[in-house]
């Protein structure tokens, strides 16, 4: 009896388990949009005020993830193109031109591309929040149901 119990746990916890793992992909892009947003902001007021050379502003804050990575690799070897599997082929070529105008032409003409990139990034960030939100309970619900599904079909 309490063998069959432990198994239904372990069965319902491992489903659950399986769907926090298919939401990951709704959360690393919340968390790179974030990111992202919070970096144009940065740069912006880079931009406006103490005027850095790029490699220095990009040392001196640290990031996570996925879009820790991006701007290493930006840093490192001026790469611009997001190899990121859970952003869409629209979302990569915008995270390219982002990254492609970092430290081209004229204070005046970035900053009033970056004003620009502004509320498409807080829109991105947005609605990836509300996606990463709805799905990750969605996900986590199928879980819970798939393994109570599972538990009724064994028991």
């Amino acid at each position: 009896m309490w063998l069959k119990f432990l198994v239904c746990i372990c069965i319902v916890a491992f489903c659950i388990f399986l769907g926090y793992l298919a939401a990951a992909k709704y959360r690393s892009r919340k968390m790179f949009f974030s990111q992202l947003a919070v970096f144009n902001e940065r740069y912006l007021t880079e931009l406006c005020y103490a005027r850095k050379p790029l490699s220095e502003f990009l040392r001196e804050y640290e990031y996570s993830g996925d879009f820790a990575k991006t701007v290493s690799a930006f840093a490192q070897h001026r790469v611009t193109e997001s190899k990121l599997s859970y952003l869409t082929k629209d979302e990569k070529k915008l995270c390219a031109d982002y990254f492609g105008m970092l430290g081209k032409g004229d204070a005046v003409s970035q900053k009033s591309y970056f004003s620009s990139q502004k509320g498409e990034l807080n829109e991105k960030k947005t609605s990836s929040e509300r996606e990463a939100k709805s799905r990750g309970e969605l996900y986590l619900k199928l879980g819970l149901l798939a393994g109570l599904a599972f538990v009724i079909l064994i028991v």
